[in-house]
């Protein structure tokens, strides 16, 4: 059986995630606490606790979620042994690619945490220098898309960034042209366009000061050259092949769409039979289902659902 994990990104985040999977198996815990000593601040009360309006930032959704994904995959290695609970592929959705990288053992856990951390405030910082947000259009195909963003970027920055399944589209770029863009995509024909709570225009060349950052970052970061699981790019939806191909991927991913659909379809075509989405919430189950309704998708994101898993 070929498997493939899969990791959420940006927006799986919930006030309490992970708070059970941590009282159940002691490596979660322990990957909480070593999350706190590496950053220097009380990720894990943030998670378990909140306030939701500090989860929600850029800056710690994004090592949060990274921590959670980390915890549940680290509960299922410790109970089955680290031999038995291995992937033939990864592949994580934006920020979720980072997880995918550390579990096929290209990046070390702190190594990886650290990066996280410094794409969020890097992110943060591009955001704070721009006024840009994000719109997730629902019912259109990808002409039509094009089509909405052509009509309402009036010479300002707007395109489609995030092809995540058949008719979920994000686009992303300055404010004026998206406010414009929802009601243009309902008279194509979308069923909704829902603005996005972001911080900016991500996955576009607003964040160009964020993938400046982060390359500095990646370029000084051990990166293990390759490893026996293959991790799916982002921006191409190919494979990843050695250390340089990771830098420029995760660098190139600020600034250039999320081919996450066609991820999917490769992986499918490449002949993966099962595929566990590790992470806070549900969202990757529910794009794979539109994908390809037939493939079979284990959810984990909580206790129960992990002694599920290791019951059968």
């Amino acid at each position: 059986m070929i498997r493939a994990f899969i990791f959420p990104g940006q927006g799986a985040q919930a006030v309490g995630m992970g708070a059970d999977v941590a009282a159940e198996f002691p490596v979660a815990a322990e990957v909480f606490g070593a999350a706190n000593d590496i950053l220097g601040f009380d990720l894990r009360r943030l998670c378990f606790e909140g306030p939701a309006e500090q989860l929600n930032t850029t800056t710690i959704s994004q090592p949060a979620i990274f921590t959670v994904s980390a915890a549940i995959l680290e509960a299922f290695r410790s109970e089955l042994g680290p031999d038995r609970f291995v992937a033939d592929v990864t592949a994580g959705l934006s920020l979720g690619e980072y997880t995918a990288l550390y579990a096929a053992g290209v990046l070390a856990f702190e190594d990886a945490l650290r990066l996280v951390h410094k794409r969020g405030q890097a992110m943060q910082a591009a955001a704070d220098a721009s006024e840009g947000a994000m719109v997730s259009i629902l019912g259109l195909d990808e002409d039509k898309t094009r089509q909405a963003c052509e009509r309402a970027r009036q010479g300002e920055l707007l395109e489609p960034v995030n092809f995540n399944c058949p008719g979920q589209i994000v686009v992303s770029g300055a404010i004026g042209p998206c406010e414009r863009v929802g009601p243009i995509s309902l008279e194509l024909g979308a069923m909704k366009a829902i603005r996005l709570e972001v911080a900016g225009a991500f996955h576009t060349e607003m964040m160009k000061p964020a993938a400046d950052a982060l390359r500095q970052a990646l370029q000084t970061c051990p990166i293990v050259d390759r490893t026996a699981v293959r991790t799916i790019a982002n921006i191409n939806a190919t494979y990843y092949d050695g250390r340089q191909a990771v830098i420029d991927g995760l660098t190139a991913q600020l600034t250039r769409p999320i081919l996450w659909h066609k991820c999917m379809e490769t992986l499918l075509a490449d002949g993966v039979e099962t595929f566990y989405e590790i992470g806070p919430g549900r969202v990757l189950t529910g794009l794979m289902k539109r994908i390809n309704r037939k493939a079979n998708v284990i959810n984990v994101s909580t206790a129960p659902a992990i002694r599920e898993v290791l019951g059968a």
